[in-house]
């Protein structure tokens, strides 16, 4: 390792997304534990005899080496550590939903060491293939968390009182759950036990997994605005079929 080499970052990290790059190298998003995401270039990654070649893929838990202060950092070296099953059929899909959502949501350089935890966690369940809904929904939610969104899931909005499981709810965003009696006509309704379940994250309910996902759906959709979110758009496709 060169001297410029050894001053670059060492941090344990996952590649989100890598595209060519000129002739032989490859630029990828990653997500790492202490300096948030970083779109760094990997020279020469692409060529026959890179120690980069194959190290680059997504969801595999790396400890990656970097280095430059453009925006655009230089990536030295990508060691793989651990053995983490490769996702495959739906996993893969939803692991690549979590993917968009990181690139969407975080900022450059913004480090949330809770959500790389939980991110990690995630990967190794989906590539399981257990619980694929309650993943989803325990990681939205915790996006969400860490983007400053949390969820208010505990208390109705407009009394301060603590949710009642057999009462129904409207869900106001940036505000939270008020009783449908109390508003009208609501388009995103949930039982008052989905919000109890959600805060406590507990899906063993095929409702609150059902209601939770309309919901999420709701509020991700809203905090991205105008962002289409593709890997969505193709799980829905799929579904169709």
């Amino acid at each position: 390792m060169t001297g410029r080499q050894k001053a670059g970052r060492e941090e344990p990290g996952f590649v989100l997304h890598g595209y060519a790059f000129r002739e032989t190298s490859l630029i990828a998003e990653i997500f790492t534990r202490n300096s948030g995401r970083i779109a760094v270039v990997a020279r020469g990654a692409r060529r026959a005899h890179s120690a980069l070649r194959g190290s680059l893929m997504a969801f595999q838990p790396l400890l990656l080496t970097w280095g430059g202060k453009s925006e655009l950092r230089t990536l030295y070296t990508a060691e793989r550590q651990g053995a983490v099953s490769q996702l495959k059929g739906l996993g893969l899909i939803c692991g690549f939903y979590l993917n968009e959502l990181l690139i969407k949501f975080l900022p450059r350089e913004d480090p949330h060491e809770r959500l790389f935890d939980i991110y990690s966690e995630s990967v190794a369940t989906l590539a399981s293939s257990a619980e694929i809904q309650a993943t989803l929904r325990r990681f939205e939610r915790n996006l969400l968390k860490e983007m400053g969104y949390a969820l208010s899931l505990e208390r109705e909005a407009d009394t301060g009182r603590p949710v009642d499981p057999g009462r129904r709810y409207a869900y106001v965003i940036e505000r939270g759950p008020i009783g449908v009696e109390a508003i009208g006509e609501s388009l995103v309704e949930v039982s008052g036990k989905t919000l109890l379940d959600l805060a406590c994250d507990n899906y063993t309910d095929p409702q609150t997994l059902q209601q939770g996902k309309i919901l999420m759906r709701h509020l991700v959709g809203h905090y991205l605005g105008n962002q289409t979110l593709h890997t969505r758009q193709l799980l829905l496709e799929l579904q169709a079929l």
